[in-house]
């Protein structure tokens, strides 16, 4: 895996660019299922089954490919209990905190304008005369 790293650079933080490790980032965190799995983390701990429950429709491939993406990241904490068979345990770090604020305000966002979304996409779809 090739990642982009930081030099401390104007362009690294500008999503406009496309060698822009800003970009990567976002890219990488800014899909369904990282939200979806930030939104859940945001609750508090939750082990790999109960997020699997929580973020429905996931496969467990995608939930791990995830958890390690976030976890690489620094935005989710993952602890192994040393119990047979292990526990493991997912949570939010302090800057996956900061990430679940944001991320928050999106689903509120998206409740707030479903209805006018809706009803543009039925007009949208609608054939003209």
């Amino acid at each position: 895996m090739v990642t982009k790293q930081f030099s401390g650079s104007p362009e690294d933080s500008d999503l406009r660019r496309a060698d822009s490790l800003a970009r990567e980032i976002f890219s990488d965190v800014a899909n369904k299922w990282a939200l979806l799995i930030i939104e859940a983390l945001g609750e508090g701990t939750l082990r790999f089954s109960e997020l699997r429950s929580e973020v429905e429709g996931i496969s467990h491939k995608m939930l791990t490919q995830n958890l390690r993406m976030l976890e690489r990241y620094g935005l989710v904490e993952r602890c192994v209990h040393p119990t047979v068979p292990p526990r493991v345990e997912y949570t939010l770090t302090e800057p996956g905190q900061g990430l679940r604020r944001t991320v928050h305000v999106m689903c509120d966002w998206t409740h707030e304008h479903i209805g006018h979304i809706e009803a543009s996409r039925r007009a949208f779809d609608t054939p003209q005369p």
